[in-house]
């Protein structure tokens, strides 16, 4: 079943790996026919470089090989150009241009047209033509130097902040709101996302911080980073870890009732060496219980401490499976789409091989037999 919410909102994605692909994901699993637009040899580089990641992000899309290098081509994305709500890409600054298939040209054909360009910089300024990876945007956006302990290098973490919440998720913000737009006024806009800005522009809390003192802590310092002890993170008996985040003072006060140790109350809960007394307690109080044995105990005590789970553990606990927020993929877990909506489904098709839908999604779009043969001719070369 089809979520209606986006149906009739067709995409051209050209876009390969990660940012591009799971803004896009959204898009499908919200609805819209989303066409992923793949070079004939190879198509996005994530179908060989991992197979599983490219499985999991491109899941209810279409794929069509089309080598925009080539005039028949770049004819044929045109018309299908003709019939889209949304062009996005994630090339650097200039190179659709050069494939006479910039938002300027393609807006003649679709004044309609909502064209999102998502790039590590943007579309100006002196980094617009640097490559760049998550750690290169989270680096200069700040992101990076808060990340780890007290003392420790920077750390880097498996959640791709920069490539997934400030590029994925904000173009996908992007994108919407011009299609509203375009839908209200008749008139298309080009959405320049650029991963280091919206990653910059999650930096609430350090920002906050700046506003207030002037600087922002240092890296695990701050009251959310592990500055607190109450809000911190403690290995247990068994080598597994606990996540108390006991930030306010009703929650801490929970705590120590259920632990029977209201001595703890009386410590301070301060960062630093204020806070260092309570600190030694807490890290001597976990220790003494496995993860496992703290959860059973803590989970219903409205204190606000958690098991850490591995990645294998966190799809199968009870909350997760109560929310359904994980289905099938060819016998392999995926991600539902994590917003519920009242009458709406949320499942989604699998993964499209390799140039599947090229000569039917072409010919529904109007191109010519002709043209058919022409492509699939360049397509063997």
């Amino acid at each position: 079943m089809t979520n209606p919410l986006l149906s009739g909102i067709r995409v051209l994605d050209l876009t390969r790996l990660l940012p591009g692909p799971f803004c896009t994901l959204y898009l499908a699993q919200l609805g819209a026919e989303v066409i992923k637009i793949e070079e004939p040899q190879g198509g996005d580089y994530a179908r060989h470089l991992s197979p599983e990641l490219f499985s999991l992000v491109n899941r209810g899309k279409q794929s069509v090989t089309l080598d925009l290098r080539r005039a028949e081509a770049v004819g044929a994305f045109k018309t299908l150009v003709a019939g889209a709500d949304v062009v996005i890409e994630s090339f650097r600054p200039g190179v659709m241009d050069k494939l006479g298939c910039g938002y300027d040209a393609l807006r003649e054909i679709n004044p309609r047209l909502v064209y999102a360009a998502l790039t590590g910089y943007g579309q100006s300024g002196p980094f617009k033509d640097r490559a760049g990876h998550d750690m290169n945007y989270c680096g200069y956006a700040g992101v990076l130097d808060q990340s780890g302990t007290a003392d420790g290098p920077p750390a880097l973490s498996n959640f791709q902040v920069a490539d997934l919440a400030g590029g994925a998720l904000t173009c996908a913000v992007g994108i919407l709101a011009a299609v509203i737009g375009a839908r209200a006024s008749g008139a298309g806009s080009f959405v320049d996302a650029g991963m280091l800005d919206g990653t910059l522009a999650l930096q609430v809390m350090a920002l906050a911080s700046l506003r207030t003192f002037g600087h922002a802590p240092p890296r695990g310092g701050d009251m959310l980073t592990g500055g607190l002890p109450n809000y911190s993170v403690y290995e247990c008996a068994d080598g597994r870890h606990v996540a108390m985040a006991a930030l306010e003072p009703k929650f801490f006060q929970n705590f120590c009732a259920a632990v029977n140790r209201p001595d703890l109350a009386r410590l301070p809960l301060m960062p630093g060496e204020a806070g260092a007394p309570l600190r030694k307690e807490l890290a001597a109080l976990f220790k003494s219980r496995t993860r496992d044995e703290w959860e059973a105990l803590l989970s219903h005590k409205d204190c606000c401490v958690s098991a850490v789970y591995s990645a294998r553990e966190a799809l199968e606990q009870a909350q997760v499976r109560a929310r359904e927020l994980v289905e099938s993929d060819s016998g392999k877990p995926a991600f539902r789409f994590p917003i519920r909506f009242s009458a709406s489904p949320r499942s989604t098709a699998g993964s499209p091989t390799l140039g599947e839908h090229t000569d039917a999604v072409l010919r529904a779009a109007g191109v010519s037999e002709a043209e058919l043969a022409a492509l699939a001719a360049l397509r063997a070369i």
